[in-house]
């Protein structure tokens, strides 16, 4: 299954380039977010792929998670997390930093997932307990999350929701060199060992984090609320998530960080 989904992650890329290249009009959701005819064409082709493989299977996409009510979604023990173009604002700005975002959450738990970057053609996947993995020109190899971590610290800020908690945190963090960078390419930088921290206050969707929590996990690193609890998914009745570091050295002192 692992090498399907895997397929379907790059068809959807395949797609979201032939219109990243071609040219493409932008309109609003309700809530201001960018929409484009990419995230569209991504999104009918996951959903598509995913349920000929596991027809018994459910999926929850950021598309067309307004379709499906809480309730329902919730007695869903096992579903497939989806965000078809995350980082549209980057696809906007042509600036390549946009991932294809595929998560398999099974009890609230991300068990597998799988990040696709179109422009580079580089993918990520790993499943917790079983190693993460990068795929480029090279082939594949097996990567790892940097532990221990020493200074400075590589802190990984969003590129469109930077803010002054996140930079007073920085502060409060010693030595630090903060590397821009948008969409879900942050979670898999600190898997392969790039970046060591990339905290997080303000809003994300669950499928935002579903497939980067997977493999960051399955690197050797967590992502955690302000408790130190591991995020869970479809567990409540909205899908945003609250305030998360997530961490290549679950050893670092983030709660000094946090608390401070």
């Amino acid at each position: 299954m692992r090498q399907a989904v895997i397929a379907i992650a790059r068809d959807a890329a395949a797609a979201i380039i032939d219109i990243y290249e071609s040219g493409f009009d932008v309109t609003h959701k309700a809530d201001a977010s960018p929409l484009t005819q990419a995230d569209l064409a991504a999104h009918h082709c996951i959903v598509a792929g995913l349920q000929r493989l596991t027809p018994d299977i459910p999926v929850l996409s950021e598309e067309s998670a307004h379709l499906v009510d809480a309730a329902t979604r919730r007695s869903w023990g096992r579903l497939w997390l989806v965000d078809p173009l995350d980082g549209t604002r980057e696809f906007v700005k042509r600036n390549g930093e946009f991932t294809v975002n595929i998560a398999l959450i099974d009890e609230g738990v991300a068990v597998f997932g799988v990040i696709q970057a179109p422009v580079t053609g580089v993918l990520w996947h790993g499943t917790p307990g079983h190693g993460a993995f990068r795929c480029d020109g090279d082939g594949e190899r097996r990567i790892r999350a940097r532990a221990p971590a020493s200074a400075p610290l590589k802190v990984a800020a969003s590129r469109s929701h930077r803010d002054a908690r996140t930079e007073a945190l920085m502060a409060r963090m010693g030595e630090v060199e903060p590397v821009g960078l948008g969409s879900s390419l942050k979670f898999c930088r600190l898997a392969e060992g790039a970046m060591d921290v990339y905290p997080r206050f303000g809003p994300t969707s669950e499928w935002d984090t579903g497939a980067g929590q997977a493999i960051l996990e399955a690197a050797g690193g967590a992502v955690l609320d302000p408790q130190g609890r591991p995020f869970r998914y479809n567990q409540r009745a909205t899908v945003l998530n609250g305030d998360f570091i997530a961490l290549g050295d679950r050893s670092l002192p983030w709660r000094s960080w946090l608390e401070a």
